[in-house]
């Protein structure tokens, strides 16, 4: 996995307010390495919980928030 660098972390922080599903799966690419892919290849590759991973594939509000929360934080996903 690649770590956000700043410049990709103020891009998502940009863009989570207009399109937060776009935002995270700009981001989610450069962590999972896989640049092209979808939303639903990026969670299926991602080391999300399925509970968490229904939330997402749901587009839930929470969730999303969470996630964006985390890939802020710590600029990668696990543990």
């Amino acid at each position: 996995m690649t770590r956000l660098g700043k410049r990709h972390v103020e891009a998502m922080l940009d863009g989570y307010d207009t399109d937060p599903i776009a935002s995270l799966v700009a981001a989610l690419r450069i962590v999972l390495d896989a640049p092209g892919a979808s939303w639903d290849v990026l969670l299926d590759r991602a080391p999300i919980t399925g509970p968490r991973r229904a939330a997402l594939l749901r587009n839930e509000v929470v969730a999303l928030d969470e996630l964006f929360v985390e890939l802020n934080e710590m600029r990668t996903l696990g543990p």
